[in-house]
């Protein structure tokens, strides 16, 4: 078959539609997301409003696909999502794509070299990175709990980098995230410095504390640095003191419980008991983990204190004691089932007792 010309006709009503979505993004996506996304573009180009259940009834699938959907492409990072106090979604707000290819990113060159330079943003996908989806379905409402953080503008950002201690700072966050810094990575770093007033001795050690766990994403960064602000962190010395609480035991620990993000006070608790109180190594401490996972999906952190205090009581120290456990427990299993067994001995009519291990550990896991 020959090639398709495609011809534009003048029109004025449209929705621009990102190149670089096009080409890195559209290829991964399935036809709801895709739908979803093109649709909130559209909202967004027209100025109305929308809501999950408005989304669902016009591409015939379910809320739940919808969400998905939303959800989908928060993970791709271009949108964040807003919720209120029941999680209900209440904001989206749609970003920019981010490409190291991109024009929106300027290459910083050494410190020693660098003049402030202007930062071109995509014309026709720039006014998105701000925009803001009131999916309430009443025009002009803004959500409680909508985001506190100012976006800055082009000049704020601009006047930021033309100070040398910032300049210097671009550079060493480019070194330790190896790639360069988008308009969108400079904005979050602006955040940082004046809207939580991080020193840059502050900022440069939180991205190194993030880069050697393994965290390059923005997203990740800010976050992290959300939590330091909200428990006084101001230096790097407290920044270290703080984030020895959690260490690299705690991460794993926390994955091993199918629970990636960053630990609260209340599971760092009880990571802390087991590992001090109860003085488990992390072979033992993994083995319950993976029980947990396997038994429920809800309230693991308990479950798995449940099982970890049992076997403290139990006077478990290695995973060879562990397996001692659960042959004898298997042997009193098949002990109690041989005694349902009836018997022709006259001697033996008489009631035996008839023990559930299961239901005995369920009981003792449950209080």
């Amino acid at each position: 078959m020959g090639q398709l010309t495609i011809y534009k006709n003048n029109y004025m009503d449209s929705t621009v539609i990102s190149n670089l979505f096009i080409d890195e993004y559209m290829k991964d996506a399935n036809d709801a997301q895709l739908k979803v996304y093109l649709y909130l573009l559209r909202i967004i180009s027209s100025n109305k409003t929308t809501s999950i259940s408005d989304m669902a009834d016009m591409f015939n699938h379910t809320e739940k696909d919808i969400t998905k959907a939303l959800a989908y492409w928060e993970k791709r990072h271009l949108l964040s999502l807003e919720y209120d106090d029941q999680k209900n979604i209440v904001g989206i707000h749609l970003e920019e794509p981010e490409d190291t290819q991109t024009e929106d990113i300027v290459p910083l060159a050494p410190v020693v070299a660098m003049m402030p330079k202007p930062i071109s943003v995509d014309p026709g996908f720039g006014q998105a990175e701000s925009a803001y989806i009131n999916t309430s379905g009443k025009n002009g409402t803004v959500p409680s709990g909508s985001a506190a953080r100012h976006d800055y503008s082009l000049d704020e950002v601009k006047a930021f980098r033309s100070k040398d201690s910032t300049c210097q700072l671009f550079f060493v966050t480019e070194q330790y995230l190896q790639k360069p810094l988008s308009s969108s990575d400079m904005n979050t770093i602006l955040f940082l410095s004046e809207g939580l007033h991080f020193s840059d001795d502050l900022i440069d050690y939180l991205i190194q504390y993030c880069v050697d766990r393994g965290k390059r994403d923005f997203r990740y960064i800010e976050k992290v640095a959300l939590n330091w602000a909200e428990n006084g962190v101001t230096t790097p010395q407290q920044a270290e003191k703080f984030a020895h609480k959690y260490d690299k035991t705690i991460y794993s620990i926390m994955n091993a419980l199918g629970k990636p993000n960053m630990p609260t006070p209340k599971e760092v608790e009880f990571i802390t008991r087991w590992t001090t109180e109860y003085g488990f190594e992390t072979d033992v401490i993994f083995e319950a983990c993976e029980r947990t996972v396997l038994a429920t999906e809800n309230h693991r952190f308990e479950y798995a204190d449940k099982i970890l205090s049992n076997w403290k009581n139990a006077n478990v120290r290695h995973k060879t004691d562990i397996q001692k456990m659960d042959s004898l427990y298997q042997k009193k299993k098949n002990t109690a089932v041989f005694a349902k067994q009836p018997s022709n001995n006259k001697f033996n009519q008489f009631k035996q007792h008839d023990y559930d291990f299961d239901e005995i550990e369920r009981a003792i896991l449950s209080k």
